[in-house]
């Protein structure tokens, strides 16, 4: 399994914060945000890593990290995202990076405090199809909500005014070589994005999505009052910890 970490867009909420940098390239704590979506791939045993950017900032990410030696990578591959897309179009750009295999995703300003080794290891003895990550939230309206019938998710709606559970769909992404197939058939959205969740939803119909729940706490770190949570989760407990 390859990793994909989704670290383009231009960070209009981050103003003016991100007036003259990417937000992930903005501290959290004690090292840059880019740095916690890569170690909880390092964390899960992945050790091929595509980082997929754009705006006028992407020559930072390859001062900052180099080969990827520093995390113990065998390659960190990088790939330019031109304009905003949308999640599922920056995926796309990692095709030829996959060559075929399942790619473990995640967005660039996720961070938790544990590790997805569990779920990792059981998508690995699915091999086929898709897994996502839920995690229970007071707000999950500003997220893609899972309606949930036993332990099978019925469909996932994207930031619901009238949630159907309280749990929101998390930025980490476990998918089969087919999601760039799907990925092929999709049309952008309102937003005039390629959206995710209407990847996750094409698995759901195929019936072939599964989910797991992050342990531990998770936050993005995307707006200034989240930016600010991040800071102080990671300063009171540490992130990515391997125990537990």
């Amino acid at each position: 399994m390859k990793g994909v970490v989704l670290a383009g867009g231009l960070g209009t909420r981050l103003l003016p914060l991100t007036r003259v940098t990417n937000k992930h390239l903005l501290p959290v704590y004690d090292r840059p945000m880019i740095y916690y979506p890569i170690q909880t791939l390092v964390n899960a045993g992945i050790r091929e890593i595509m980082l997929v950017t754009g705006g006028n900032n992407a020559g930072d990410f390859l001062r900052l990290l180099g080969n990827g030696k520093e995390f113990g990578l065998r390659h960190l591959d990088y790939t330019y995202q031109e304009g905003e897309g949308g999640i599922a179009d920056a995926l796309r750009l990692a095709e030829y990076f996959a060559d075929g295999e399942s790619v473990c995703v995640v967005l660039g300003d996720n961070i938790i405090e544990r590790n997805i080794l569990r779920a990792a290891q059981a998508f690995r003895e699915q091999k086929t199809g898709a897994k996502i990550l839920l995690k229970e939230v007071k707000d999950p309206q500003r997220f893609g909500v899972p309606v949930l019938d036993g332990r099978r998710v019925v469909r996932i709606e994207e930031k619901p005014q009238q949630p159907r559970s309280p749990y929101a769909v998390t930025g980490i992404y476990f998918y089969d070589a087919r999601v760039f197939d799907i990925i092929k058939t999709l049309k952008p959205s309102s937003r005039g994005e390629l959206e995710i969740t209407d990847v996750n939803n094409a698995y759901i119909e195929a019936g072939e999505l599964t989910w797991d729940l992050l342990d531990g706490w998770w936050t993005d770190a995307g707006t200034i009052e989240s930016l600010l949570l991040a800071n102080q989760l990671v300063a009171q407990t540490g992130a990515n910890k391997l125990e537990g």
